[in-house]
């Protein structure tokens, strides 16, 4: 195990194996065992480009030897910001086939962040996108290697120059004899190393680390995949950051390829490009985000394309209102699956046999029967079926510790090796209810305000596009809830309206917003999460400049 990591503890470990859940095998080895199945099948396809199994496998191996020519080796460290494109799964699976551990940066990171990834990695290389849209990666490659001693290697996506190398060009240049027969030697890794690092949920400060060994994400993938009935003939549309775990293995991209199936790149999550997309490649499952199913449902493109083909949507990363998937199911034709996990581990899905429901209220329940899931209140005692406490874990896939990061490790796991997760949850029959995240149930009182719950009432009304519930600071209440309302084009209102509609859904009275903000947008966060840490730290300074513009008056209700 890589120094700085955690290891699961070898009892754990001896079982995960006796009972068939880790395979010993490298991610690398996963990929080969599919091509060895399906040599002459489509693996992924990217607009004009486009690779069989065996294709991929060729191409791989050619990158992996050219990049072991340039001096990377076994257990170094890469930043890996590359854009959605097949040159991402060529790279990714050519640092599995040397065994260099990726750190998965999104695109949309910047000096702050990459900086310190780098840094704290040791990174020996950087690999980055070719620019297209408007930033100059290669300026930020030059600015963290003179920063960040360890940085010898910068590969962009595209042609080289400047102190660049061209991943197009370590594509097609013949790789040395010596490469490749390093390449046929022994493994580059074992199963039980550290295969990649994910990053933490990005909304609270800069992200930690999270090593996933390759053992437990060969698990992760293939189980995702089969509980959502992936197989040969799935064709999965990669439509959010590749480089994020939802789209790259929960589900996801490595699950598609495990499975045989085939991968679809999306240029861009426009309705207007998405859904001809579905139909020309007939696509069968579609995994997507809450603005982009908001989006999706507020355009007439659905009725204008045949989406016979599709068979799943799921939605990840954020819970999806019901009201929303109910409209999935009913304009897109296909059977809703909710998704709820972490990068640190613990994968929930709901069943594509699930009733209505248990499809359009619940979060799902875990994948594995391996899974150890209890909720508890706030003395660490567990709460029965059907009351909210706080979600902790651990399992065949679920990470011991974040990478160098001791103290965060520590606050992080339970004695006895539950992974806190954060969330505010209710089980209920196996399966589990997302409240929000602790810190996102409103504290009126000691009332407790769940955001997720009154969201799901507003969001039915008419005039809302998308909503979110945050807590505004009271000097009397402590807290009272906000409402950011994003409204349909042409339809208004006011806090009024708004309160009389709840009321009339039956709400109490104590759950209402107290405040109405209409806005064009939310802050997103690189993985497209509703940063709601800064809604509240927006209305927090709203109220503030209103309090000292008053003289030191209290809130108004309604703003």
């Amino acid at each position: 195990m890589l120094a700085g990591c955690t290891p699961w503890p070898e009892e754990f470990a001896r079982r995960y194996r006796a009972q068939g859940y880790w395979a010993d095998i490298t991610l690398d080895e996963m990929l080969r065992r599919s091509a060895q199945q399906r040599p002459d099948a489509v693996a992924i396809v990217d607009g004009a480009r486009s690779a069989t199994y065996a294709q991929l496998v060729e191409r791989i191996d050619r990158l992996a030897a050219n990049l072991s020519d340039l001096g990377l080796r076994s257990r170094e460290r890469a930043v890996f910001q590359l854009g959605n494109s097949i040159d991402l799964v060529y790279a990714f699976f050519a640092l599995m086939r040397i065994g260099v551990i990726p750190v998965m940066a999104l695109p949309a990171h910047r000096l702050a962040e990459v900086r310190r990834f780098a840094a704290h990695a040791q990174a020996a290389a950087y690999l980055i996108p070719d620019g297209g849209k408007g930033f100059d990666y290669r300026a930020l490659a030059q600015a963290v290697r003179a920063e960040v001693p360890s940085l010898r290697l910068v590969v962009g996506a595209g042609e080289g120059g400047q102190d660049v190398v061209g991943l197009d060009g370590l594509l097609s240049a013949p790789a040395s004899a010596a490469a490749l027969a390093r390449l046929r030697g022994e493994r580059a890794c074992e199963p039980d190393d550290v295969a990649l690092m994910m990053l933490s949920g990005g909304t609270t400060g800069l992200p930690k680390f999270i090593p996933r060994t390759h053992n437990d994400y060969v698990y992760n993938c293939r189980q995702s995949g089969a509980v959502a009935g992936f197989g040969p003939d799935t064709v999965y549309l990669a439509l959010l950051p590749m480089a994020h775990g939802y789209t790259l293995a929960s589900p996801g991209i490595l699950a598609t390829l495990a499975h045989g199936g085939r991968v679809v790149v999306a240029p861009d999550v426009r309705p207007e490009t998405v859904f001809p997309l579905i139909e020309k490649e007939r696509v069968t499952v579609v995994c997507g985000g809450v603005p982009l199913a908001v989006n999706w449902l507020a355009s007439d493109w659905p009725e204008r394309c045949d989406l016979s083909s599709l068979r799943v949507y799921m939605n990840g990363g954020a819970r999806l209102l019901p009201e929303l998937r109910r409209q999935i199911e009913a304009r897109l034709g296909c059977t809703y699956v909710e998704s709820y996990g972490t990068g640190e581990g613990l994968l929930n899905q709901t069943r594509l046999d699930d009733p209505e429901e248990i499809r359009f209220e619940s979060s799902g329940r875990p994948v594995s029967e391996a899974d150890e899931v209890r909720v508890v209140d706030e003395a660490g005692n567990e709460v029965p079926d059907g009351c909210v406490g706080e979600l902790q874990v651990r399992g065949p896939y679920t990470f011991r510790g974040y990478y160098d990061a001791p103290e965060a490790t520590a606050a992080a796991f339970t004695a006895d090796g539950f992974y806190r997760m954060g969330d505010a949850v209710r089980k209920v029959g196996g399966y589990l209810y997302v409240e929000g995240r602790i810190k996102d149930l409103i504290n009126r009182g000691g009332e407790k305000v769940s955001s997720e719950e009154v969201e799901n009432h507003l969001i039915a009304h008419p005039a809302v596009q998308n909503v979110c519930v945050v807590a505004m600071p009271d000097p009397v209440y402590g807290e009272r809830a906000c409402a950011f309302v994003i409204t349909k084009d042409g339809a208004s209102l006011d806090f009024g309206s708004m309160k009389a509609f709840l009321i009339g859904r039956g709400i109490a009275k104590f759950k209402l917003p107290e405040r109405l903000e209409l806005v064009e947008s939310f802050p997103l966060s690189p993985a497209g999460k509703i940063l709601r840490r800064e809604l509240r730290t927006i209305i927090a300074a709203r109220i503030e400049e209103e309090r000292a513009a008053a003289g030191g008056a209290g809130i108004v209700p309604g703003g």
